[in-house]
């Protein structure tokens, strides 16, 4: 039996980048774990450089209730950037090693999901995760600093917690019986639909690059591989399993206020 901590992640843009830098910033279709695990250590209050290991080891899971649509931001970047405490530094960095000078600036284009909606889930069975789970639950409630959805300008445009569910079955069952399918109730009426589920699995297909990793700095994070498998679901599947008393719908987020 496990402890699964389940989150709604939804807002006007999200950005889960993976391991895309420098003049085009990508996004993948779904969540991150290293996103996740950062918004988690923000609920926290973890200052930048502290060791995440123990939010990375947790198992991982994301469901996408609703995919959006790709926005791509044509943006430019000034010269100043980076640490506003050491204004001498703040040079935006160039291909050949150098730095922008003032007035210049640089461009890059940004990708981004619009009205997107997933439901992901952190999971643990030892003893010190169950606690970890359940600090972090508290922590949601009243974040020491802000949360975003993979970059600072991706707020959440609802509480991110669902729930923190005791000696479940497993994180899996969580995602495809449990938590309800979180958009509008006139969507489940007029949208048939397939949510994709992405699931960490030690023989899975697919590896992504976006495991928090030791060795970095915070402002040169470095990331490893992560095993995962892709399945699917139907919408009517999930409505049909659905259980009383897990979760809530989009529409009754707020209720998470109370208390």
């Amino acid at each position: 039996m496990t402890d699964v901590l389940v989150l709604r992640l939804s807002g006007p843009l999200q950005s889960w980048g993976g391991a895309t830098r420098y003049n085009v910033r990508g996004t993948l279709s779904h969540p991150t774990k290293s996103g996740v695990v950062g918004l988690c250590a923000s609920a926290l209050g973890w200052p930048r450089g502290t060791d995440l290991s123990a939010l990375a080891e947790l198992q991982f899971g994301v469901r996408i209730d609703r995919p959006g649509q790709l926005l791509i931001d044509y943006h430019t970047m000034s010269a100043a950037s980076h640490d506003p405490l050491k204004p001498r530094e703040q040079r935006l960095p160039t291909a050949d090693g150098k730095s922008l000078k003032p007035g210049q600036s640089k461009i890059s284009r940004r990708y981004y999901l619009q009205d997107a909606v997933f439901v992901a889930a952190l999971a643990g069975d030892r003893d010190d995760q169950r606690d970890l789970l359940q600090r972090v639950a508290a922590a949601l409630r009243t974040p020491r600093y802000p949360l975003y959805l993979g970059r600072r300008s991706c707020p959440p445009d609802k509480p991110v917690l669902v729930s923190l569910l005791r000696d479940i079955t497993g994180l899996e069952t969580v995602l495809r019986e449990v938590i309800p399918w979180q958009v509008s109730e006139w969507r489940q009426r007029t949208e048939n639909m397939s949510l994709a589920l992405i699931l960490d699995q030690p023989d899975g297909e697919e590896l992504l690059d976006d495991l928090p990793a030791e060795g970095g700095t915070p402002f040169d994070r470095k990331f490893t591989h992560r095993p995962v498998h892709h399945d699917v679901l139907t919408a009517q599947d999930l409505m049909a399993h659905q259980k009383a008393g897990y979760g809530f719908t989009g529409d009754a987020a707020m209720d998470l206020l109370d208390g």
